[in-house]
């Protein structure tokens, strides 16, 4: 297991119960009552430290090594699923995974940015960073979706689009917004899920939907908080007071309205329990696609532009004739 900075108590009470578990495996003395109290302690101790979390706490915990990323939940909850590439322009990125699947008997599309669980599967996927041809291999399933008559189903995970120069050479900021554009006007559902990290267009390539959850420990905003640090500050060292004002967690883009709910997490984390933080997705996203392939066309475009309307605020300025 691994253990984020916060949680070192933790690891201390695992250490103790590894090796009173050793003991009994040995067969020389009965450490059941003995496991069990150490069992309790770590779930006291478990909920005491994730009932009052940071916002950077709850970013370092978006990002522990440990969690599942999309593909996972993909082989967890579709019961068929045939991955497509390539945007038929450039290239096939590999940061963000997308295809045909069936979730519950639904048959819709899928797709999400994809960190890679390794090194060297980081690197192949670069760090969950789309560049241009990652967007548009997205727009192109959504329209593949939308021919058929399929839902879409975004699982959302990155740092951010890739800010290289080449992803700017290829036209990075043009994806991102005509995925926008199109995502508005898409005549068939459109759920998204905040499941890691969800920074700035990065996430927004295809995070426009018509509901958007997110997981309990994650975040989205417009910027990173060692960005955002280093802008104001020039340097990281406020990355945990740029968390907390950046207003980054799921409690806080609840209240503002830019998400329906918050799905909640196994204790510790979903890194903690994978198999039931996919179970519970599944679950959620088969209500959502039974409650929205109700609605006709029309009314969902209608319901996403309205969604979008309300969010932020604005003045009209008048001139002033002299």
């Amino acid at each position: 297991m691994v253990f984020l900075d916060f949680e070192k108590p933790l690891e201390k009470l695992y250490e103790q119960l590894e090796k009173i578990k050793q003991v009994e495996e040995e067969g020389t003395v009965d450490m059941s009552e003995t496991i069990k109290e150490l069992e309790k302690q770590i779930t006291k101790e478990k909920k005491e430290i994730y009932a009052n979390l940071t916002g950077w706490q709850r970013v370092q915990l978006s990002r522990h090594p440990e969690r599942p990323y999309t593909l996972y939940y993909i082989e967890q909850i579709c019961k068929k699923f045939i991955e497509l590439h390539g945007d038929r322009y450039y290239a096939d990125d590999k940061a963000i995974v997308g295809g045909i699947g069936q979730i519950a008997g639904q048959t819709c599309i899928i797709m999400g940015h994809q960190k890679g669980v390794n090194t060297k599967m980081r690197q192949y996927r670069n760090f969950g960073m789309a560049n241009p041809e990652g967007y548009r291999k997205a727009l192109r399933l959504m329209k593949m979706a939308e021919r058929f008559g399929y839902p879409v189903v975004c699982l959302i995970d990155t740092p951010g689009a890739y800010p290289g120069i080449e992803a700017e050479e290829r036209g990075q900021a043009e994806a991102i917004a005509k995925n926008l554009f199109e995502m508005a006007g898409l005549k068939v559902p459109i759920v998204c899920y905040v499941i890691g990290e969800g920074a700035s267009g990065g996430a927004l390539g295809i995070g426009l939907g018509d509901r958007v959850f997110m997981m309990e420990n994650t975040w989205y905003s417009v910027i990173s908080p060692e960005s955002c640090s280093s802008i104001l500050w020039r340097t990281w060292d406020h990355k945990e007071e740029a968390a907390e004002a950046l207003k980054l967690t799921p409690e806080h883009m609840l209240e503002f309205g830019m998400i329906e709910e918050i799905i909640k997490e196994p204790l510790g984390g979903a890194n903690t329990d994978p198999e039931k933080m996919a179970r519970t997705l599944k679950a959620h996203i088969k209500t959502q696609l039974a409650e929205l392939t109700q609605i006709s066309p029309d009314d969902l475009i209608e319901g996403r532009l309205e969604r979008y309307g309300k969010m932020g605020e604005y003045n009209y300025a008048q001139s002033v004739e002299k």
